[in-house]
């Protein structure tokens, strides 16, 4: 069966606290009148630093969407490389040994994708297959997960590489006022990570089912406002109260690999906010400490969007408490409303070699669209 293996994550250099972000929407904002309420939101979210690809100064500043488009585009080729390199090495494989690569994003967008400048750069083969994702929003993460499943599933000796790319700090709006705007200033955070599913041999969790559930009717819930300054993003005040009806659609995907949703080992769930996980807690049955790892992402990060599976999944390793079967689950929640879910077990087995494809010949890393 896939294995999914050790992610990399990387974070970018500059930082803002809770604290700094409090001040500067009190600076930002001191006429708004739901100014007492944005603060609260804010404070409540449990986050107490993002980090960001740019400077707070430059962040706050709206050079227009060709340009945030630009940046997102060599930032992208700066960042990715290397998370790239150390999922590979994780999964103990090579770019020859890759056979799809997944690359979710929803903050900038790109035409080739970034995977055929990974494919021409990075020495994988002409012949890997791409699949970018770019509207499932914080789902992605999970979605790249389930893609990756279904991949080596259907070709058992292959590998899939999966990317999250999200700089979420790009789509700030400094005109955009309302009170879901300004709770998302300062709860989204940059970040990059990658990881490797395996069809034959590694060490990770072992992908054994998944599904996809959508709320009937909620498209408007989490939505891009596409306009000539970009990417606005509109949240609708009923989001925290969607765990309620996907609840049950976790528990089914638990109950049809015979397993109970409340007496799993581990969870990886996407935390787009506290209340998320406080919800799972009460109609899953599940105790508060089993989401430490999703809590921990959204404490040092703030909501990286499809990145916050991967990094709770990599605070999972680095626990380094499971024992070989440990059950679990994956979920990723985003735009749709929309759940992207899986269950599989904990494989702690020595990666199995394949004898790799050709190498595509060594190319000059150039940049991709003309930047």
């Amino acid at each position: 069966m896939a294995v999914l293996c050790r992610p990399a994550v990387a974070v970018p250099e500059h930082v803002i606290t809770v604290e700094q972000t409090l001040d500067l929407a009190r600076r930002l904002h001191a006429d708004h009148p739901q100014l007492p309420l944005v603060l609260r939101l804010i404070s409540n979210t449990g986050v107490r630093k993002r980090h960001l690809i740019r400077p707070i100064t430059e962040t706050l500043e709206h050079p227009g969407f060709e340009e945030r488009n630009r940046i997102y585009q060599q930032q992208a080729m700066q960042r990715v490389p290397a998370v790239v390199e150390q999922a590979l090495a994780n999964a103990n494989l090579r770019p020859p040994e890759i056979d799809l690569i997944v690359y979710v994003s929803c903050t900038g967008f790109t035409m080739p994708s970034l995977t055929s400048w990974l494919i021409n750069s990075m020495g994988f083969g002409y012949d890997t297959r791409q699949l970018p994702i770019a509207q499932l929003g914080c789902a992605a993460g999970g979605a790249a997960i389930n893609r990756a499943h279904d991949f080596c599933t259907a070709y058992p000796d292959a590998n899939a590489l999966i990317i999250a790319c999200e700089f979420c700090s790009l789509c700030y709006q400094p005109t955009d006022h309302d009170v879901g705007s300004l709770l998302s200033n300062g709860l989204f955070g940059d970040a990059v990570a990658a990881a490797v599913v395996r069809g034959r041999g590694g060490r990770g969790v072992r992908l054994e089912r998944n599904a996809s559930s959508l709320i009937p009717h909620t498209e408007e819930w989490i939505s891009y406002h596409v306009k000539a300054t970009g990417f606005h993003f509109r949240l609708d005040k009923r989001v925290p109260t969607t765990m309620q009806p996907l609840a049950p659609a976790l528990r089914a995907l638990a109950a049809e690999h015979q397993w109970e949703v409340s007496d799993l080992d581990f969870y990886v769930v996407h935390a787009g906010g506290p209340r998320i996980l406080d919800d799972l807690t009460r109609y899953l049955g599940i105790p508060q400490h089993a989401f430490r790892h999703s809590r921990a992402t959204l404490t040092e990060y703030g909501n990286i969007a499809s990145a916050v599976v991967l990094d709770a999944l990599l605070r999972l390793f680095e626990e380094d408490a499971l024992l070989d079967g440990a059950r679990g689950l994956i979920a990723g929640f985003g735009p749709g409303i929309s759940a992207e879910m899986a269950v599989g077990s904990w494989c702690s087995t020595s990666p199995r070699h394949r004898v790799p494809r050709a190498a595509a010949p060594p190319a000059v890393a150039r940049p991709l669209g003309g930047v």
